[in-house]
């Protein structure tokens, strides 16, 4: 086992979950930390699929909007087979550094896959932010998307490590720090 620490990021859409997760990236090192996204196999995979284009679908711009909703509902049924293949698919090559940040946690079926895996070394950092914050960085309630399961399942979780507020850069910044002191990361 390479790591010894893994720091589990969920929130909604516009959360800043990325952003949190290139923050702390870019204050513990790239020499010591990586960012693993499940949302990587499940888009590589579905670009493959069919036929789009991967580069687009891993952004954040419209031609991933417009795919979102069936990504979501073949991502379900892959697994619907497999509840954990995207967790192993996005873990099976990352590089052995000692901290990963998990910046998309999504489901249950995720945090369990994590836990089971990895134990102890397993830290989950629940993010929340004010639908106005979300709204401001692109948020738009779609159907389809915004209340089913991959946007829903852990709103009744409540094993959280922490959970921290991520509205406007002051938050962001104690967001960090309280992070790094979960992780025992100086």
């Amino acid at each position: 086992m390479f790591n010894n620490i893994i720091i589990l990021l969920s929130g909604k859409r516009k959360s800043g979950k990325d952003y949190i997760a290139e923050k702390l990236l870019n204050t513990i090192g790239k020499d010591k930390c990586t960012i693993i996204r499940i949302s990587e196999p499940i888009k590589s995979h579905y670009a493959k699929v069919n036929n789009l284009d991967l580069v687009e679908l891993m952004s954040a711009n419209k031609y991933k909007e417009e795919h979102r909703k069936q990504m979501i509902i073949w991502s379900d049924q892959m697994r619907n087979q497999d509840s954990s293949y995207f967790c192993r698919a996005a873990c099976s090559e990352i590089a052995p550094k000692p901290i990963w940040i998990v910046s998309d946690i999504r489901r249950k079926t995720d945090i369990a896959w994590f836990k089971t895996t990895y134990g102890d070394q397993i830290r989950a950092v629940r993010m929340f932010a004010t639908e106005q914050a979300r709204v401001s960085r692109g948020f738009a309630f779609t159907v389809g998307v915004d209340d089913v399961s991959s946007e829903c399942d852990l709103d009744d979780f409540t094993e959280w490590d922490l959970c921290i507020s991520n509205n406007n850069k002051e938050e962001c910044d104690d967001a960090i720090k309280k992070i790094l002191s979960l992780a025992n990361i100086s």
